[in-house]
């Protein structure tokens, strides 16, 4: 069995989309979350209905388990205090987060690069998109800082390597995620101009200082400044 949790939530049995009801998507996912440790039912019973009280809860939780259909359950090993994820279930959060880590690893870039887009596909997805729970909500967050961070270093690492356009992409990825964190529009930059393409270099400098204008009320560090500085026709702070 397989949970998606990037890109939005889906179980499926081989390749068959299993349906489950939102209540039972949430127990689903916030187990999945836990990996394969066992999570106390209190846990979540209080961290998914914390405005309950406390037998209230344990209900909805119980109806959540009992709402599974069967393929839906066999993804849960289901005690009478914990629920833990069974062992023949994949969670693609998981595979994408020991990428990042991989990506990030020092060693790792001495071997060279991963297959480029292959990497930023992964890197890309959002976790759990429109839920707004706060649980989800920090999870996403800790996602994202992790795959930022990744892309970042995977662009640096493909611009090295000489691999352009495989570097734009986790460069754009990154900016895509976080428009306004600067150290994804410097991979980007970096990347064009590395590539020979001192136009978009440009381009997406400029584009950048005015949305951070806009929004922020900032100006670009310095850094980012000497960065298209030396161009003919680059900007001064």
């Amino acid at each position: 069995m397989h949970i998606t949790l990037l890109g939005g939530f889906a179980l499926r049995a081989g390749r068959q989309p299993v349906t489950v009801p939102v209540g039972s998507q949430h127990v689903l996912a916030f187990v999945a979350l836990r990996c394969q440790a066992a999570v106390p039912r209190t846990l979540i019973a209080g961290t998914l209905w914390p405005e309950a009280p406390e037998r209230c809860a344990g209900a909805n939780l119980r109806s959540a388990l009992v709402r599974l259909r069967t393929e839906g359950r066999r993804a849960l090993e289901i005690g009478p205090a914990e629920v833990r994820l069974a062992d023949d279930v994949e969670v693609d959060l998981h595979r994408a987060r020991r990428t990042a880590r991989d990506v990030l690893n020092p060693r790792n870039s001495a071997e060279g690069p991963e297959p480029g887009l292959e990497v930023v596909e992964v890197l890309s997805a959002d976790l759990l998109p429109g839920w707004y729970d706060d649980w989800a909500l920090t999870e996403a967050e800790d996602w994202r800082q992790l795959r930022l961070h990744a892309l970042e270093a995977f662009g640096q690492r493909l611009v090295a390597a000489g691999r352009y356009a495989e570097a734009v992409a986790a460069a754009r990825a990154a900016v895509h995620a976080d428009p306004l964190r600067e150290s994804g529009q410097a991979c980007l930059i970096r990347a064009h101009l590395a590539e020979g393409n001192p136009s978009e270099a440009l381009h997406a400098f400029e584009h950048y200082s005015r949305r951070l204008r806009r929004e922020l009320g900032l100006e670009p560090t310095p850094g980012l400044y000497r960065l298209v500085g030396s161009l003919p026709a680059g900007p001064r702070p």
